[in-house]
């Protein structure tokens, strides 16, 4: 079981970064891949970033490449989203994700999930 935990979520300005942070209690982290997800009221769960359990590996949607930077800190059970460059489109809740097999973009395959965390981005 694994329980994971969002933060750095707030209001922005468009332009400006944020950085979420997603932290991993119990399991193995460092097996683990591990991805971002946003949702805005009536809309599906939207695929914004992934990342293979050891690093190596990451996807990007499109919508964020260039933008958007996933990484993981395997020794401190983080997983990080950098944002930059923010637009009002990205406005959304943030969900951080588990999952036990290998890297992936779609939300069906994993495990485990936060409870989200609110990013605002004002024009």
């Amino acid at each position: 079981q694994v329980h994971l935990v969002e933060s750095g979520g707030e209001l922005v300005q468009a332009g400006g970064s944020l950085r979420l942070s997603c932290a991993a209690f119990g399991g193995t982290f460092g097996t683990i891949a591990m991805g971002w997800f946003r949702q805005t009221p009536g809309k599906e769960r939207e695929f914004v970033a992934a990342v293979s359990w050891n690093g190596v590996s990451s996807y990007s949607a499109d919508s964020v490449k260039g933008r958007f930077t996933i990484s993981r800190g395997n020794a401190e059970n983080t997983v990080f989203l950098q944002m930059n460059v923010l637009k009002p489109e990205d406005t959304a809740v943030y969900y951080c994700a588990a999952t036990s097999g290998p890297i992936t973009k779609q939300a069906r395959d994993y495990d485990y999930w936060g409870r989200g965390t609110q990013v605002t981005v004002s024009s």
